[in-house]
């Protein structure tokens, strides 16, 4: 079963299984495809099907785009939640009916990692977070709906809206990267980004006990998103900031600092921020390589953890997180777009000219 409570509201619009489906992927760079197939979807044995509610864009969908689909398929719209509205013979963790939000498989207990002790990093859930299964569908979430393996989704918890529900995938990452971090209670924590995955970093380590949160990030708007979420000190990077980490903190720097930006280039400054012995965190995906001081690290004893993607688990911890208010992701939701504006919600949010932070594709609009 599903590691989640299953919900029987909000009603679901519809739990029938839709003639045909529409969908979108990558043909090209900066090109989107759009396709209508005629004939109902049908899940495999072991699989559902789930009529899409929204699909969150992120910032890994705009790299698919730029790049001409330099991602899997299925990953191209992998933040989405939708109604269940077909079940295969064999899967008894949901109903025709439930609400789910995409997600990983708990450990299999089969692969490799699993065998060598460490379920924690199960290469079936692993793939499946990066869409490399054999079973991966063909589309990701940007679609009226989708058949996926039953492992892939989970009920929502009661009390969480679509819209919150469309914004659990990033929360988990997130909530994932500060469970693997293990940050201390009372620490100084640096959160450097304050796009939607700082934002939602910098929630989780103020529920994990953080003792004091600085958020750097150089845009106004998000700034201000900051102190609306109840963070004071929130800073423009630049000289006055870097001294006031080390000022205000006996001259040692920050206890845990973490690296949402994913800009390769600070990622040895980020390293400076934390004192010696202390925790450089990386959340932000670069997209190239990074030149950093090899021996600055070593001679500071930094621990440097690395975190891509979740296990099962986290989902229900994120979306504990977000249900009981320590999380906030309302405030992220800046905009809900139809399947049709898609192409053009990309062309602007990689254009860095835009005031949104998470977009919501609604492809019944």
């Amino acid at each position: 079963m599903v590691n989640a409570e299953q919900t029987s509201a909000p009603t679901p619009r519809s739990v029938d299984s839709r003639l045909d489906h529409s969908y979108a992927t990558v043909d090209a760079p900066r090109s989107v495809q759009m396709h209508t197939e005629a004939e109902a979807l049908l899940p495999a044995a072991d699989g559902v099907v789930v009529a899409i509610s929204y699909c969150g864009v992120c910032a890994t969908d705009t790299h698919g785009y730029t790049s001409g689909g330099l991602i899997p398929p299925s990953v191209f719209g992998h933040e989405w939640t939708g109604t269940v509205t077909a079940v295969g013979a064999d899967v008894t963790s949901v109903t025709v009916g439930t609400r789910v939000v995409a997600c990983v498989g708990p450990a299999c207990g089969s692969c490799p990692q699993c065998l060598a002790g460490n379920s924690s990093n199960c290469d079936t859930a692993f793939a499946e977070a990066n869409g490399i299964t054999a079973d991966a569908p063909n589309h990701g979430g940007f679609s009226s709906e989708i058949a996926v393996n039953a492992r892939r989704v989970m009920a929502v918890l009661d009390g969480l809206t679509d819209e919150q529900a469309a914004i659990v995938e990033p929360t988990t990452v997130t909530f994932h990267a500060v469970k693997r971090t293990g940050q201390g209670i009372g620490s100084f924590v640096v959160v450097q980004g304050a796009g939607p995955i700082g934002l939602l970093t910098a929630q989780h380590a103020r529920h994990a006990g953080a003792g004091r949160v600085l958020v750097i990030e150089p845009s106004e708007a998000r700034r201000q998103t900051a102190r609306d979420l109840g963070f004071t000190e929130v800073y423009a990077p630049g000289e006055e900031t870097t001294a006031l980490v080390f000022s205000s903190s006996n001259g040692l720097g920050a206890d845990v600092l973490y690296e949402c930006t994913g800009v390769a280039g600070l990622f040895q400054s980020s390293a400076e921020l934390v004192r010696r012995g202390g925790t450089l965190s990386l959340l932000g995906y670069p997209m190239s390589s990074s030149e950093v001081s090899y021996p600055d690290w070593q001679s500071r004893e930094l621990t440097v953890i690395g975190s891509l993607a979740y296990n099962h688990e986290d989902f229900a911890g994120a979306m504990l997180a977000i249900r009981s208010g320590a999380v906030n992701v309302d405030i992220l939701h800046t905009g809900t777009v139809g399947l049709a504006e898609l192409p053009a919600i990309l062309a602007e949010l990689d254009s860095g000219k835009s005031s949104h932070s998470k977009v919501l594709v609604d492809p019944r609009r």
